[in-house]
């Protein structure tokens, strides 16, 4: 379990909440709107109203013993370059930042942001991707150059093992599981013999891996 302050509650804000409360660290909320502060409640294990940009508020927050520190702060840049400046300037550990653009994320990372998240931007990559691949069902994208996908079995493949297909000299990929009947299989060994209706997560080169899509 983490302690983390998460500033700014609007849609992204909310949402992280949701799934921190999922992951069941400690939640900090702050928001300057009254009514989002009410309406996150539910969510979180405290919640105040404030202003993110006033040094005394934040000092009052006692950052450094947050193990994390998420401005998402999305609608307004000169609130959110302050509060990651004012969050650095107080001890805080760790400062996880909203960008929207690649210049906002230059000036958040020069003024205290240990790391800047694309909230908007990593989803059209993986909508962009997710949707105009054939039978593709998630991706993750790990660097610029590598990801792992969950993909349909090539209908090639059905009947056939890891070891006749020869998955890993001639496709340049690694199966890291299976997944059929909503049971996965890590790590398959070399006799696994591929079925219909089962999904496979692969990792590779982004190059090799759209090679092996167009299978």
């Amino acid at each position: 379990m983490k302690s983390v302050l998460l500033i700014g509650l609007g849609r992204f804000g909310r949402h992280m909440a949701e799934k921190l409360k999922e992951l069941h660290h400690e939640v900090l909320a702050v928001d300057r709107n009254e009514d989002r502060v009410n309406d996150i409640l539910p969510l979180v294990t405290n919640a105040q109203i404030g202003d993110s940009t006033n040094e005394q508020f934040i000092a009052s927050l006692g950052v450094r013993n947050f193990d994390l520190c998420v401005v998402a702060i999305g609608d307004d840049f000169q609130s959110s370059l302050e509060t990651t400046a004012l969050l650095k300037e107080n001890g805080a550990p760790f400062v996880l930042s909203r960008a929207t653009r690649d210049v906002h994320a230059k000036f958040l990372l020069r003024n205290g942001a240990d790391d800047v998240i694309y909230p908007e931007r990593q989803m059209a990559n993986w909508s962009a991707v997710r949707y105009t691949a054939d039978h593709v069902f998630d991706y993750i994208e790990l660097t610029d150059d590598h990801s792992i996908f969950e993909t349909a079995v090539p209908s090639p493949w059905v009947g056939k093992t890891i070891v006749e297909l020869a998955v890993r000299q001639k496709y340049r990929i690694n199966v890291l599981a299976t997944k059929w009947n909503g049971n996965l299989e890590p790590l398959p060994g070399p006799t696994h013999c591929f079925r219909a209706d089962e999904t496979i997560f692969v990792l590779g080169s982004n190059r090799d891996l759209q090679r092996f899509l167009n299978l």
